[in-house]
């Protein structure tokens, strides 16, 4: 009798692996109705992942989990359904000696989202274009109708995930995808703040907020106290966690502000896996606060933190400066010192000479580029808030002068010889304000503008090709709802391609 039915292993690939017998698995709902909750308890040390889909042809798959060792008991979430669907999915177990093990088909059908609730999107795909395979996670600002604000929508506009939390917590700015499996999110309310972090089902692992935060700072000896958390968080490789904060400063008769100001700048936080904050960082300790090009009192206004790996330190947009700066952290043993100041009036040359090239209330920076250091490629999107036009000092918008406009764009950045140039973009229609720009594995650029010209209440997400005439591949438009930051994931599991 063939035991092939039970392992790959046997046969030609591992004639000499034990057979195991087929063992008691479960698959039962979750809180979230688009989320199965799938257990199962091998009698040995294994490393197990669900595959499933809507036949038995399982086109998608989870991370895998390890056992305890010796085996015994796994639970896997089962995410990326869309609602109202019956699915097929079984776990499959990899075993030390090479033996592959299938569990039975079970079937699972998904329940639905209230339709109120729903975000209206909707997809367009040009014909003979192909869309990059994987999820878009999407962080969505208040809808009319207390719609979701978390959502990952699949390549056709369908919801396949959410996160449904008391919305009067804050917006979630933004929602990233951690190295386990789970989501870490700022819920940012306009002050305090919430850091969470949950998994797939919703369950809540782990949070905190401003005023824990203030709590932790203080009984570390630092001199900070953040009124807001907001705008990014950024897990590193060594387990910390890069806190994006504001705080503010009163100053006296500063130039053109005549008796008491208060200003708000912007402050970086490393907590290590204790909770204890490492290091710190304040714009007040290290920038000018008599340069403002738009928006003061609101002086520096942070919207992403990047980490380079060639040599540990940060890359830090500043919307309100209209530059992305370098801060020397060094993986916690930095001076916070400003090693350079990319864009207008900074510290390097654009070599078209052209001041509108530049990139102005920029959001999302990210460095799309192998190397991080040296000669390396940047990424933007430029809002183009208060673009400078000519030497003049001409501002878009203005009267006589042309409209402003968004984009995306990738500059080419070298450290070396303190130069830039635009090594790609795209015009669009212009967001005054959020936005993403992201390179795809394919090198297609996905974007997001936030509130398009055209939509001011919707939002609008695209995927384009990375052509000196770029050429759509897909786009998403969402109605009723501004999406702060939409980004394009594989799936919604660290290491897996659907």
């Amino acid at each position: 009798m063939s035991t092939c039915f039970f392992e790959m292993s046997c046969g030609n690939k591992n004639p000499n692996a034990m057979l195991r017998e087929l063992l008691p698995s479960a698959v039962t709902a979750t809180q979230n109705p688009l989320v199965a909750q799938y257990t199962i308890s091998p009698a040995q040390t294994a490393s197990v992942y669900v595959e499933f889909g809507t036949d038995t042809q399982y086109a998608l798959q989870t991370s895998a989990q390890q056992t305890p060792p010796g085996g015994g008991k796994v639970t896997i979430f089962v995410a990326g359904m869309k609602q109202n669907t019956t699915y097929h999915m079984r776990a499959v177990m990899n075993y030390p000696d090479g033996a592959v093990q299938y569990d039975t088909d079970h079937t699972f059908t998904t329940g639905s989202i209230p339709a109120n609730r729903m975000p209206q999107a909707s997809v367009s795909i040009p014909s003979g274009m192909t869309p990059t395979p994987g999820i878009e996670l999407a962080s969505l600002n208040p809808g009319t109708q207390n719609q979701l604000e978390l959502v990952a929508f699949d390549s056709s506009g369908n919801i396949v995930w959410y996160y449904d939390y008391d919305l009067s917590l804050g917006i979630p700015q933004p929602a990233k995808l951690l190295p386990n499996g789970h989501m870490i999110i700022v819920l940012d309310s306009g002050s305090g703040g919430t850091v969470r972090e949950i998994d797939l089902a919703g369950n809540i692992i782990h949070q905190f907020t401003a005023n824990d935060l203030n709590q932790w700072l203080s009984a570390a000896g630092y001199n900070l106290t953040v009124y807001s958390l907001n705008h990014d968080i950024l897990p590193l490789p060594n387990g910390h966690l890069l806190l994006l904060g504001s705080d503010n400063q009163s100053f006296t008769d500063l130039p053109g502000y005549p008796g008491q100001t208060e200003v708000t700048g912007n402050d970086i936080v490393d907590l290590d896996p204790n909770n204890k904050p490492v290091w710190v960082w304040k714009a007040f300790d290290h920038l000018d606060v008599n340069r403002h090009p738009m928006s003061f009192p609101d002086w520096t206004h942070a919207n992403t933190l990047v980490y380079s790996p060639d040599d540990g330190n940060l890359l830090f947009s500043l919307r309100h400066q209209h530059w992305v700066i370098k801060i020397d952290y060094e993986n916690g043993t930095g001076n916070g010192n400003v090693l350079w100041r990319l864009g207008y009036q900074g510290d390097f040359t654009l070599d078209s000479g052209e001041p509108a090239n530049w990139f102005y209330a920029q959001h999302d920076a990210s460095i799309v580029s192998p190397n991080s250091t040296g000669d390396f490629l940047l990424g933007v999107f430029d809002n183009g808030d208060n673009r400078v036009l000519d030497s003049n000092g001409d501002i878009c918008g203005s009267v006589g002068q042309p409209a402003c406009y968004s984009r995306p764009a990738i500059f080419e950045v070298n450290e070396n010889e303190m130069t830039a140039h635009v090594a790609w973009s795209y015009n669009s229609v212009y967001s005054f304000w959020g936005g993403v720009t992201q390179q795809l594995p394919n090198s297609n650029i996905f974007f997001d503008l936030t509130t398009p010209a055209d939509n001011p209440a919707g939002a609008r997400v695209m995927e384009v090709t990375q052509q000196p005439n770029p050429q759509l591949v897909w786009q998403l438009d969402i109605n009723g709802q501004n999406s702060y930051r939409t980004i394009h994931l594989p799936s919604l599991y660290p290491g897996v391609q659907w």
